[in-house]
């Protein structure tokens, strides 16, 4: 199966931007949903970007509302490597982040419908 590793978590001021990567292990990563998870403290883990692949075209992007227009979740399947890029970070941001992979569904879905996770990389944007 896939092994997922994310990078680039950290702590940055409100108002900044930080970039979290995911490598994807295996050389059909482009077939696989990819997506960014968070989980807060004292919160569920829970979506926050999804990108969809097919063979030869890119499919749906989707984005929790609470950070559309600050993160950009981009895949480069030629690496093997899924992105997301964080803007305008606030305070509400912090967590751990994580990267999920899936075969067949994609979307903001509950956790359980992702079979492949990655670690988690922590984020932290303090008040």
């Amino acid at each position: 199966g896939q092994r997922l590793a994310e990078s680039g978590g950290g702590s940055v001021q409100p108002g900044g931007s930080l970039t979290l990567s995911c490598r994807v292990s295996e050389d059909r990563a482009g077939r696989y949903c990819l997506a960014w998870f968070r989980q807060r403290a004292g919160f569920k883990r829970e979506a926050v970007a999804s990108h969809e692949r097919f063979e030869d075209r890119d499919g749906t992007v989707s984005y929790r509302e609470s950070v559309k227009g600050r993160f950009t979740i981009t895949r480069d399947d030629a690496d093997n490597t899924v992105y997301l890029q964080m803007t305008m970070l606030k305070p509400e941001d912090t967590a751990m982040y994580y990267c999920a992979a899936d075969r067949y569904d994609c979307g903001l879905l509950p956790e359980e419908r992702y079979v492949y996770w990655g670690q988690g990389t922590q984020v932290t944007v303090p008040s």
